[in-house]
This record gives structure tokens, sequence and C-alpha cells, in this order.
């Protein structure tokens, strides 16, 4: 997956918006106000950090080396995957919505249902 289309399967999520708190060079997508992912720019090669379910978080980083702890995030709830390939697309499509969704069900249900 490259890093235009992590950005576009993060941005075409119900109600996605990208924000920039971090500068210029990160963007980060955010639904109803909470991170669910973060991409940096100029990142080679390109990586994307998602929210992940405790369980897992070690599941992952143990199945493929291009799944390291978040970085500067929470390490128990964040991992960083790199985009080099070794990961199919559709796994890391896969990894994006469930970090939406994990972001999605903390929501309360009046913003759940604008969505």
């Amino acid at each position: 997956m490259t890093r235009d289309e992590a950005r576009a399967a993060c941005a075409n999520r119900p109600g996605a918006v990208e924000t920039y708190p971090f500068g210029p060079d990160t963007a980060v997508y955010k639904v109803g106000g909470k991170m669910f992912a973060l991409l940096p720019h100029s990142a080679e090669p390109p990586r994307v950090s998602l929210k992940c379910d405790p369980e897992w978080t070690e599941v992952l980083r143990k199945a493929y080396a291009a799944v390291q702890p978040g970085y500067h995030l929470n390490k128990k709830h964040w991992n960083t995957i790199v985009l080099d390939g070794s990961i199919p697309d559709d796994e890391v499509e896969e990894l994006i919505e469930h970090s939406y969704q994990l972001v999605v069900e903390s929501l309360p249900q009046r913003v759940r249902t604008k969505l």
C-alpha cells in the first residue's frame, strides 16, 4: 500500500477528518474528534500509526516485522505499520478499519448515529 492509498483509506471513512495538530508533516485522521490514524508525509518508507486492540498488538508485531510499537504513542494501544509491501494491502485496509471502529465504538451514541 502506498502513502496515498493509506491516506485515501483513512480519509474515506464516514465522518473522518484530516487534521494537522502536530505540524504540516503529519496528517492526523480523526472521527468524532478522536484520533484513529497518523500518517507522516516525509517518512521513508511510508508508515501509518493505527489504534489497535491490546490483545492484537503483540500478535501483529510477532507476525510482521513491519508492525512496530506505536511511535510516540501508547505502545499498548497503537502500532506503527511500515508500508514496505510486506503486509498485503487488504490486511492494511483491515487494520485501518479496525482502528476506525475502535474509536467509533468509544464515541457517545449521539455522535455515532450521525456517522
